[in-house]
C-alpha cells in the first residue's frame, strides 16, 4: 500500500517518503523489508530505541511520538492510537462495511458471543466472531491467542469475514484490550455489558480502574445493552445518559427486556422473555440463574440490532450452548460439568445455579491461576464451601508460580470451612480421583479450564483436555455407553 494512502486521514508532523509499506508492525521481532513500525513505549521498553535499527534493517517508515532525527520518520500524538488507525487503512478498513457488536464484563461474554452468533443466523445472516475459545469467520474457525486481538490481526479477521459476505461482527472486548486501546477508531453498533465482580486486578490494580476499561467501551457505541441487576450496570447506566440504553433484568420490571416466571431445571432455564410489546417463551438449554442473564443480553443485542422478538427466542431456545460454558460431559448415573468459571463469582453462579438440582452429592474441583491476582484465592475457596459436599483442590495453571503455594493459599480457607477436601497438585489426577468418588445421583462441576486444553507450568505449556480425560475415564470404566 501506498504510504499517502496509509496515512490518509492521519493526523502527523514530518514527510513521508515516496514508496509502499508492506505491512505495519510495532514489534521489532516481526521486522521486515517496507514494515512501517510504530514505535510505542511500554511499562518495561521503549522501542523508540529501536527506530535506528528498524530502518537499517528495510523500514519503509518509523513512526515516533517524539521527534529522533531520523530520515524516513514522521511524529504522531500517540502512537498507540495511530498504529491502529494504520492497520485500519492498510486493511481497506473493513470493519467499516460490517456492523459491529462488542460484549464487555467480567462472566459471560463467550456465552453471549456465541449465542447472538447463533440467533442472527437463524434470522438468515451470515457472521464473524473474535473470542476467547476461538474466531470464527461464517462457518470456518480460526486459533484464538488472546480474547480480543492486536489492531493488524483484528483487521485481517474484519477482512476475511468481509471477503466471506459476513454481515456482522461480534467481538468480546477484555478490559485488557479496551486499556490497550486495541479497538481504538471502532465504532460499534451495540455493546453489551454483563457484569463486573473482581478479577484482572493483578494488571489493573484497582476495581476503579477495571470498571474505567469497561466503561471505555462505550464512548464507541450507538446502543448500549446493560445487566440492569449488576450494581456496575446501574452506575453505567447513569454515566451514559445520551446513548441509547436497552436495559435487561430477571427481577425489575422498569427495564426494557425481563425474564419472567423463570424456571431453572437441570438441563437450562425457561423463561418468558417480556418487552414493551411482545411476551416470547424462551427455553435457553444452559443451567442455572445466570444462564437467564446471558440469554437475555444476546436476546437483547439481537432485538436491538431489529430482530424480530419471535426470531430471538427461536434462536435462544434452540441454541447448541457453548463448549466449556456448563458443558455437560456426561449425565447418566451421575453428572459431569465443564465450566470456564475462574473466579469466585463464576464459581459461586454456576453451584448455586446447579445445587438446587443435584439428588446426591455436589461436588466441586476447583484450582487458583499463578502470577495473579493472589487476593481470589480466598475468594474462590469460600464460594466453593458454600455450596460443595465435597471440594477437589488442584492447580490451573499455576505458569512460573509454586504451586503449591498457591494450593496452600486455597487450603488456607479449606481447612476451616467443615467440608471434606482433597488435596491433588496435578490436575489429571485430582480429575480422576474426583470422578471415583461419584455415586447415584451425584454432580461434579470442573471448574477453570471450560474451553482451555492446556495447563501452563513454569514457562511450559502443557496438553490437558479435560472433556478427553473424562471421555478416556468413562470408557475404561465401562460407562461411555450405557449407565
Amino acid at each position: 500500500m501506498q504510504l499517502t494512502e496509509l496515512f490518509r486521514e492521519m493526523q502527523y508532523t514530518g514527510t513521508l517518503p515516496e514508496g509502499e509499506a508492506s505491512v505495519v508492525i510495532r514489534d521489532s521481532r516481526k521486522m521486515k523489508p517496507g514494515a512501517v513500525f510504530v514505535c510505542t513505549k511500554g511499562a518495561r521498553y521503549d522501542s523508540h530505541d529501536y527506530a535506528p535499527t528498524a530502518l537499517e534493517e528495510g523500514a519503509a517508515l518509523v513512526v515516533t511520538e517524539r521527534p529522533l532525527g531520523l530520515e524516513k520518520e514522521v511524529v504522531v500524538p500517540d502512537s498507540v492510537k495511530a498504529y491502529a488507525l494504520l492497520c485500519h487503512n492498510f486493511f481497506g478498513r473493513p470493519a467499516e462495511k460490517l456492523r459491529l457488536v462488542a460484549v464487555t464484563g467480567t462472566n459471560g461474554k463467550t456465552t453471549v458471543t456465541f449465542v447472538l452468533k447463533q440467533i442472527l443466523e437463524r434470522a438468515g445472516y451470515r457472521c464473524g466472531l473474535i473470542g476467547t475459545i476461538r474466531s470464527e469467520v461464517d462457518k470456518m474457525e480460526i486459533p484464538a491467542k488472546f480474547t480480543t486481538p492486536e489492531p493488524w490481526d483484528l483487521d485481517a479477521l474484519f477482512s476475511r469475514m468481509v471477503g466471506a459476505g459476513c454481515t456482522f461482527a461480534l467481538l468480546e472486548a477484555s478490559s485488557q484490550a479496551l486499556a490497550q486501546l486495541r479497538l481504538y477508531g471502532l465504532q460499534f453498533e451495540v455493546g453489551a455489558f454483563t457484569n463486573l465482580t473482581q478479577d484482572h486486578l493483578d494488571y489493573h490494580k484497582t476495581m476503579e480502574n477495571y470498571y474505567a476499561a469497561k466503561r471505555s467501551l462505550f464512548d464507541q457505541t450507538k446502543t448500549a445493552v446493560i445487566n440492569l441487576d449488576d450494581p456496575y450496570g446501574e452506575r453505567l447506566i447513569k454515566e451514559i445518559p445520551d446513548q441509547q440504553v436497552v436495559r435487561y433484568s430477571t427481577s425489575l420490571d422498569e427495564a426494557e427486556i425481563t425474564a419472567k416466571n423463570v424456571e431453572l431445571r437441570a438441563g437450562g432455564v425457561q423463561f418468558e422473555m417480556v418487552g414493551r410489546d411482545f411476551i416470547q417463551r424462551v427455553k435457553f438449554p444452559m443451567p442455572g440463574s445466570y444462564s437467564a442473564h446471558n440469554a437475555l443480553c444476546a436476546g437483547g443485542a439481537a432485538l436491538a440490532l431489529g430482530i424480530a422478538p419471535e426470531i430471538v427466542a427461536e434462536g435462544l431456545t434452540n441454541s447448541s450452548g457453548v463448549r466449556g460454558r456448563c458443558e455437560v460431559l456426561y449425565s447418566k448415573k451421575f453428572t459431569v460439568i465443564c465450566d470456564f468459571a475462574h473466579t469466585a463469582d463464576g464459581i459461586e453462579k454456576i453451584l448455586s445455579g446447579l445445587a438446587p438440582f443435584v439428588r446426591g452429592r455436589l461436588y466441586v474441583l476447583f484450582g487458583c491461576a499463578g502470577e495473579r491476582d493472589a487476593t481470589k484465592r480466598h475468594a474462590m475457596a469460600r464460594a466453593s464451601l458454600k455450596y460443595a459436599d465435597e471440594i477437589i483442590l488442584t492447580s490451573d495453571n499455576p505458569r512460573s508460580e509454586n504451586p503449591y503455594h498457591i494450593l496452600e493459599d486455597a487450603e488456607s480457607v479449606l481447612r476451616t470451612g467443615g467440608k471434606p477436601y482433597i488435596v491433588e497438585v496435578e490436575r489429571r489426577r485430582a480429575i480422576t480421583k474426583a470422578l471415583a468418588l461419584l455415586g447415584e445421583g451425584d454432580l461434579l462441576v470442573l471448574c477453570g479450564k471450560g474451553h482451555e486444553d492446556y495447563q501452563a507450568i513454569d514457562g511450559v505449556t502443557i496438553y490437558l483436555d479435560e472433556h478427553r480425560i473424562v471421555a478416556d475415564w468413562l470408557r475404561e470404566a465401562g460407562l461411555s455407553d450405557g449407565n
